[in-house]
Order: C-alpha cells, then structure tokens, then sequence
C-alpha cells in the first residue's frame, strides 16, 4: 500500500491510499484457500471443488470484500503510522471506483485532535458557598408531610364550603356555546379549596357551596392551555357537591412518622435534614464546578475541531428544538433561537474546548474509571430499558466502545473536577441557600457552568438569566478522552429518557447531546392547570 498526504493544514488531514491489485488478490487467495474445502457443486465430491472454479463463480464478491479489508487495514495503519487522533469517524471515499484486478485509489479525510496545550492547573481559586441546615427548614419540610397526611372529617350539615375545605363533585363541562367537550365530564373528583391546582376562578367559586347542591362556573381557560381548542376560550361547569369535608389538625408527631412507615419523628428529622444537607451540598459543588470551569475556559485557548463542534451544536440545536414545541408560541420560540444561533455555536464551542481539556488533564495525571465502576455505570443505565432488554443493553455497551465512552464520560469528569478541586486553593463562606440560588443562576454562573454537560451553564450572555434553556455546557461537550472517534448510536429506548444530566462533558467520547422529553397531562386535563414547564437549564 502507497500513502501520500495531501493536506495538512490547521487540524485537517487527507491522504490518498492506493492498495495494489497484488494485495487485493493476496487476500483473495487466502479466503479462497478458506472457502473451498467447504465448498459443493454438482459433479465434485465435497471439498474438492478447484479453487480456479470457485474464484470463477464468486471472483468478483470475494475481490469486494477483500478490497473492503484492504481499506479498513489501510485506514487504521494510516492513523497508527502517522499517530494521529481523528477527532470524528474518518472519511473514506474509493476514487474511480474499483475494477477487478486493478489497483484501488482511496481518499481518507479527517480533523485530528489537538495538541492541547499543558494545562495551567497551579493557582486555582475557588470560594466554597456553605449553607448550613436551618431547623425552620427541617420543620417547614416536617409541616409539608403532616400536610399530606391530612385528615378530612365530614362537615357539619348546611356547612359552606371554605376555603381549605375538601369539596367532592360531579362535573361537565362545556363550551360557550353550550356543547360538552372532550375530556371535561367526571365524577367524584376531589377539590382541595385553596390548592391551586384547577384552572383560575375554578376553586373560588365553589366557596359557600354546600353538599347536594348544584352549580354552574363559568371559567376562562388559560391561554397557554395545553388543549390549543379550549385555550384562552370561555367555558362552563356544571357542578354537583357530592360532599364537603373540613380538614383536620396536621400534627408533627410520632405517627406522623409511622404513617411514613419509619420507627419514630427523631428518625424522620434526621432523613430529612440529610436530605437538605445533600441538597445543599449539590448546589455548592454546581456553583463550585461554574467557577472552575470558567478559570480553566479564560487561561486555555486552542483550535478545536470543527467537526465536533458542528456535531456539539446539532445536538444542542436539536434539543432547543424539541423544548420549543412545548412552548405555549413554538413559532416564536424557535425564531427566538434563530437570532442566537451564533451564541449557541460558540457554546458548542466552549463545550468541546473543554472537554478536551479535562480530558487532558485526566490522562496526564493518572484520572481513571475503575471495571467495578464502569460495571455499576451499565447496571443503572440498563434501569432505563424495560426488563426484557435490560441483558441486551449491557452487551451492547460491552461490545460498543463509544458507547461505554459515553456513559463512562460523565463520571471521568467528576473524578477530574474532584482531582482539580483537591489541587485548588478554597475559600469557604458561609451563605443563605438564597444567596446561593442567586449566584448560580446569575449571569457570571451561566457563562460558566458544571459539567461541561451538567452544569457549566454558558448561555447566550443577552438572555436574561429567568429564561434558561435546558441546553448545558456539561450536558454533552464530551470531548474525545482516547481519540475515539463518532459518536456512538445508543438503541433506541422504548420510553421517554430523563433529561441528561448535564454533566455528561467532554471526557472520554464524542459530542453527544443530552435528551429531554417531557409527559402529558392526564385526560381529565381540562380542568387541571398545564404541567408547569420544566426550568430550562441553558447550562452551557
């Protein structure tokens, strides 16, 4: 095989291969040598058809498939002669296509990786927000489960429903101009006065009904309404009490926690203010890892790949995309991305430049992901899949190595934001847990974020930090660890996947973007407010 460079410029490569018809017919001698002792054909016994006849017959398959891996053969002493790290999935492309007994001609086309430059990890600074565990937070919390435990007792006869009341009805409804609509009729529907949980003006006007009594509402759907036929249009319910029940006294007590199926309210406390301390710490570490993302991303400029930044941004356009169908207006919101399109790209960017860079600084000091935990990374990935794919799934990940690249990646970064952490000098400061909500969701934390896929929230610095896109620097910049390239094709999942925790960056595999699909309401939709819309989390 002949090899000649004809680019090399910035990150490009090309070669052109050419694989003499000599090693093409090597290869096919050899399979013929193969095939023929298995060989049948009328008039020979078995195994002793003439290799002359069997080149013959299947001459031209055999010369394919030889040439086919001649070019795998070529490609992979291409990359190992020159020691290069293609960034994505190498081109290839047969000049003149291929004629039997000729020599072949082969263009290979790449981006490699770059040489990124040694990273300057000494002098790292970072502030440590703490927030300690309030005991009015512990009880708030205490308060909320004595809430759900509630007790509701019959009201007195001729009660009027108040507010906080239990009101059970029969409903139908209809439209303004009288006809029952789809989904709007239902029986003993149970409606907390004061929940908030029906559309506007729904709850208030059942205050002073009573039970047996009938009533007609007349309501306004919202105009974000997830049931684009009955947004922003007046309608009517016909109501019928079935019953009005007053609430009981919510009491923090031992039953309260034996209700919870826990051994007593000491027990109780102690879960839940673990559970606010983990909360807790979770933010300090998303705001802790911005901060250091951003240090690294100011002291490190290199070339990156332009094809992994253009797969980086297709993933997070995609995703954009897919949020903004379920926006009350899709056709502003995607005009909206339309005008930050370049903002998103140079997010794509940051991601992968990042990602690369923590990779970088993981294999020069020693950073690994143990088999036991790679094991445990499959095994909770499999839980996603129902449990008759779960066995294929975790062979798939074995035998795919980009794929295991993937779920290994988020993990990899952690364990290189950990080392980086433990080489920094940290300052601590205690801070209200509203301090530090307010400092990751300002302007300076999103043009930082976690990890370069789950927190580094590095969004277009115009947009006001209340509207997030759910879109996150560590939601995918994964860059390539090993010089694997293209992305890995996960099988497709048979439900809805959670959104990725952003923290899925650029480590040990290529740009793959973070899903997210949202439910549906149920069908008694019509009378319920639309599911609040998830905070779009612009991590990037």
């Amino acid at each position: 095989m002949q090899t000649v460079e004809t680019l090399n410029e910035g990150l490009k490569r090309a070669y052109t291969l050419t694989i003499t018809a000599k090693d093409i017919d090597a290869k096919v001698d050899v399979e013929l040598k193969r095939l023929a002792p298995q060989m049948k054909m009328p008039g020979f016994r078995p195994g002793k058809v003439p290799a002359n006849l069997v080149r013959k017959m299947h001459g031209p398959a055999l010369a394919q498939d030889a040439l086919n891996a001649a070019i795998q053969e070529g490609v992979q002493s291409l990359v190992a002669e020159k020691q290069l790290r293609p960034a994505m999935q190498p081109s290839v492309e047969l000049v003149d296509g291929y004629d039997v007994g000729k020599d072949a001609t082969v263009k290979v086309e790449m981006e490699v990786l770059p040489q990124v430059p040694a990273p300057a990890i000494d002098g790292l600074k970072l502030e440590r927000l703490t927030v300690p565990v309030a005991d009015d937070a512990v009880t708030e919390q205490l308060q909320k489960f004595a809430d759900q435990q509630k007790r509701w007792d019959d009201a007195p006869e001729g009660h009027e429903a108040q507010m906080g009341d239990l009101v059970t009805v029969d409903f139908v409804g209809k439209t303004s101009d009288g006809v029952a609509f789809d989904g709007g009729t239902g029986t003993d529907m149970g409606v907390e006065l004061g929940g908030g949980r029906l559309i506007p003006g729904f709850e208030d006007q059942l205050v002073g009904i009573k039970t047996g009594e009938e009533r007609v509402l007349n309501v306004t759907f919202p105009e974000e309404y997830q049931e684009k036929s009955l947004a922003g249009q007046p309608a009517t319910f016909d109501i019928t009490v079935k019953s009005v029940k007053t609430a009981g006294e919510s009491v923090i007590d031992e039953d309260l926690a034996k209700n919870l199926g826990l051994e007593s309210l000491e027990q109780l406390t102690g879960l839940l203010k673990g559970q606010i301390e983990q909360e807790h710490n979770g933010l300090t570490r998303t705001h802790m890892k911005r901060k250091l993302l951003d240090q690294l991303a100011e002291g490190h400029d290199f070339e990156v790949p332009p094809s992994m930044v253009e797969a980086e941004f297709n993933q997070i356009w995609s995703q954009l995309q897919h949020e903004a169908t379920h926006e009350a207006d899709p056709e502003a919101a995607m005009a909206e991305m339309e005008g930050e399109r370049d903002d998103y790209r140079k997010i794509a960017e940051r991601r992968v430049r990042l990602g690369l860079l923590l990779s970088e600084i993981g294999q020069a000091n020693g950073v690994e992901v143990s088999n036991q935990e790679m094991q445990r990374l499959i095994a909770q990935a499999a839980q996603q899949y129902p449990a008759e794919q779960r066995q294929q799934f975790m062979q798939y990940v074995q035998s795919e190595p980009m794929a295991a690249a993937q779920l290994r990646a988020p993990l990899y970064e952690d364990k290189v934001v950990d080392f980086l952490f433990e080489k920094a000098e940290i300052t601590d400061r205690e801070a209200t847990r509203e301090e530090l909500e307010a400092a990751i969701e300002s302007e300076d934390g999103f043009a930082s974020g976690t990890h370069v896929h789950d927190h580094d929230n590095h969004k277009p610095k115009k947009k006001a930090a209340a509207k997030k896109k759910a879109v996150t620097e560590e939601t995918a910049a994964e860059g390539d660890v090993e010089g694997e390239a293209a992305p890995a094709k996960k099988p497709a999942k048979k439900k809805a996947a959670a959104p990725v925790d952003a923290e899925t960056a650029v480590t040990e595999s290529s740009p793959v973007a973070a899903e997210n699909a949202e439910g549906t309401e149920a069908a008694d939709a019509p009378v319920k407010k639309p599911r609040a819309k998830k905070a779009k989390t612009e991590e990037a």
